[in-house]
């Protein structure tokens, strides 16, 4: 073996390094060749953390690993819930989320219920480690595999196409419970609706399915409308189909669509300002995450461009958006709480089916169709599952 600068040992299998700001020596464990690992091993290093001591104010020693090798080490993947619960005392569930807290804080409430259900309470039987993307899908990547770094006995929360993948691509062995709006066969994620293989599963609430219908009903609110406008995030992966079926469907209503696109909220009010020079006169919001982390501001420029629009979730007309239609989405948090729950009690997610759902809101806020002018027809009112007066 040569010695190295900084406490490093080339040729066997640990290397200390310096302290870190935060009071943590590095150390890296892994097969190491002589001289160390390339710098594009360095770049594939996950950092996970473990206690010196149980209840000790020693801080924590980080080590850097790739996964890989941690797994080699470990001897699989599938030991890495049982160190964590050993750790702990309770098992340790990963929600992972691509909005924000502040946002679906109500979706969160709904998904201990469904825990709750089959026996589980966080602080008591469960710990959960929470991961927000706040909207911004470059997040993802690092969010899961911050997770399959801690590590969690399960994954839970992924509610759009693109964090679902991202946290498929981070592990093959921790559970992993989705609920998103596309068929989840279409997108890869599992072979089957019945026996959907592999560490995935979940539920199918079919936004991304139900574009035609939402046309159709803001086409029976706005009966004068011929140019509609969509707005899409281009960084979903459902945006290419989404607009595709939106196209089609326009096209049989007699609409014309104008497809404006907003990958941030910096651009929304771009947006708004294109939809009008395109003489837009109804709008159709498409199912994203960002989209309904800053449902408050996209439904106070349809107010100020006095623009009718249609959402996917209810949380768009509870705050004075006029039409939404989609699956209850505390249901299907709810629902995502169980299938993690009986992961936990030892069923495998490659053998639950992947839900679907069945029933869906239809919601019209009345006071701000009467601020637009528009009168909304008896028979849509009394298909209506919420009117707000």
């Amino acid at each position: 073996m040569s010695e190295a600068p900084n406490n490093r040992t080339c040729g066997g299998s640990l290397e200390t390094g310096a302290m870190t700001p935060s009071g943590h020596r590095t150390t890296r464990l892994g097969p190491l060749c002589f001289g160390g690992p390339s710098e594009s091993d360095r770049l594939t290093y996950s950092e996970i953390g473990f206690p010196l001591k149980p209840g000790g104010d020693h801080g924590r020693t980080r080590v850097l690993v790739r996964r890989r090798d941690f797994i080699a080490l470990l001897g699989g993947a599938a030991a890495w819930p049982r160190s964590v619960q050993a750790q702990s005392g309770m098992p340790v569930i990963g929600f992972f989320h691509p909005g924000s807290r502040e946002a679906f804080s109500h979706s969160v409430t709904a998904f201990r219920q469904g825990l709750g259900e089959t026996g589980f309470v966080e602080g008591r039987s469960v710990t959960i480690e929470y991961r927000w993307a706040d909207g911004k899908h470059d997040r993802l990547s690092t969010l899961a595999d911050e997770l399959v770094g801690i590590p969690v006995a399960v994954i839970a929360g992924p509610t759009s196409t693109a964090a679902a993948h991202a946290a498929k691509a981070a592990t093959t062995a921790i559970p992993i419970v989705f609920a998103i709006g596309a068929d989840p066969v279409k997108v890869g994620l599992v072979s089957t609706f019945n026996r959907p293989g592999g560490n995935v599963t979940g539920r199918s609430y079919m936004a991304n399915l139900l574009i035609g219908k939402r046309l159709e009903l803001l086409k029976e609110l706005v009966p004068r409308t011929t140019a509609v406008g969509m707005l899409m995030n281009p960084d979903n992966p459902n945006a290419e189909s989404d607009r595709t079926d939106a196209k089609g469907a326009a096209g049989a209503l007699g609409l014309t669509l104008h497809v404006v696109e907003a990958r941030t909220a910096r651009d929304f009010e771009l947006a708004f300002a294109t939809f009008a020079r395109q003489q837009v006169t109804a709008l159709f919001v498409n199912a994203d995450p960002l989209f309904t982390t800053r449902r408050d501001q996209l439904v106070a420029l349809a107010a100020l461009h006095a623009m009718p629009a249609i959402y996917d979730r209810r949380e768009f007309v509870a705050l004075g958006g006029l039409i939404s239609y989609g699956a209850n989405q505390i249901e299907e948090y709810r629902q995502m709480g169980i299938y993690t729950g009986r992961i936990l009690k030892g069923e495998k997610p490659g053998d639950l089916p992947i839900q679907q759902s069945t029933k869906f809101d239809l919601m019209i806020h009345l006071k701000t169709a009467k601020t637009l002018g528009l009168s909304v027809p008896p028979t849509l009112i009394a298909r209506a599952d919420e009117v707000i007066e």
